[in-house]
């Protein structure tokens, strides 16, 4: 076996916290993945990984050497993707699920451009803002943002979804603009209940330190364009993602507040029911994807869509 081959195991495993089950992902037996996993710290000369009774954890060397590995197995496999989307005729119904505002502004435009490209392939599109089991949906690909749970899928990170602070000038004029993160206990936030169900916003100041800071408002929606249009009716601030905000933003409806602070940022992935065998279809939407969400990816989307 391989050098390339044990990185990608070692990475399987880390993952899934499990030999066996990397093991029957490379159709092999748990000693071999466990010996493969020796002979590379071994090599190195350092230990990777904690094995208990309870699993198995990375040891602060084989959190450095997963993270370089991870880079090095992902960037082979859409090496090969790219040669094998270019030589192979894309066709057949593609399902893509995504969350409903992510899905409406962001993905369907991109759903269309994937379309022209491969006339072959007929798109079904799927928006919730609740997780769904992509195997018993039967959705082929789902774009989702923020930490994965679930190591048992196949996943690509594609980008970050940063986030913003926001208000009208209207709002900011009668009630004050904040000067530091504290103090927005003094002001109406608008609450996004399925990320910020409890009420506390947490973000980082301008010296980078980590600060949870309790929010209190008369709104509070699991929708973000509610949220957005509240902001603009200068109902108080609104943490959202930027590329909701963005075209606000540049008409002037709303403006950033505490521009020198960051609010978390969500990671990119796109997400399939198996890193094994991926079809050809959803090989080729990822690899389109690619580069998508680089930068200030925000900017390129249509406007108002």
């Amino acid at each position: 076996m391989d050098r390339l081959d044990a990185m990608h195991m070692f990475v399987r495993v880390v993952e899934t916290g499990s030999f066996t089950k990397v093991a029957q992902e490379f159709s092999t037996t748990q000693p071999t993945v466990t010996k493969q996993v020796a002979a590379m710290e071994a090599r190195l000369k350092v230990r990777l990984l904690n094995r208990n009774t309870r699993g198995v954890s990375m040891t602060e060397a084989g959190a450095l050497y997963y993270e370089k590995c991870k880079i090095i197995v992902n960037d082979v496999a859409e090496a090969e993707n790219v040669v094998k989307v270019r030589q192979t005729h894309v066709q057949g119904q593609l399902r893509i699920g995504s969350s409903v505002a992510f899905g409406r502004r962001v993905l369907i435009p991109l759903a269309m451009e994937f379309m022209k490209q491969n006339p072959q392939v007929q798109v079904d599109l799927s928006f919730e803002d609740r997780y769904t089991d992509l195997v018993a949906n039967g959705i082929d690909v789902a774009l989702r943002l923020g930490k994965l749970a679930d190591s048992s899928l196949g996943a690509r990170m594609l980008g970050i979804n940063p986030w913003v602070l926001v208000a009208s000038n209207t709002y900011l004029r009668k009630h004050g603009t904040p000067r530091r993160p504290s103090d927005l206990k003094e002001h109406s936030t608008l609450i996004y209940s399925s990320v910020q169900g409890n009420d506390i916003w947490r973000l980082r100041n301008a010296s980078g330190e980590p600060v949870s800071i309790p929010v209190t408002g008369r709104l509070r929606s699991n929708n973000l364009s509610a949220l957005l249009a509240a902001a603009r009716s200068h109902m108080g601030i609104a943490a959202l993602p930027r590329y909701v905000a963005h075209d606000s933003l540049k008409d002037g409806r709303v403006v950033e507040v505490l521009k020198t602070c960051r609010l978390h940022e969500q990671e990119i992935h796109a997400v399939y029911p198996s890193p094994r065998l991926v079809p050809q279809k959803v090989q080729s939407f990822i690899a389109f994807l690619q580069g998508k969400f680089d930068d200030a990816w925000w900017e390129d989307l249509p406007r108002g869509g």
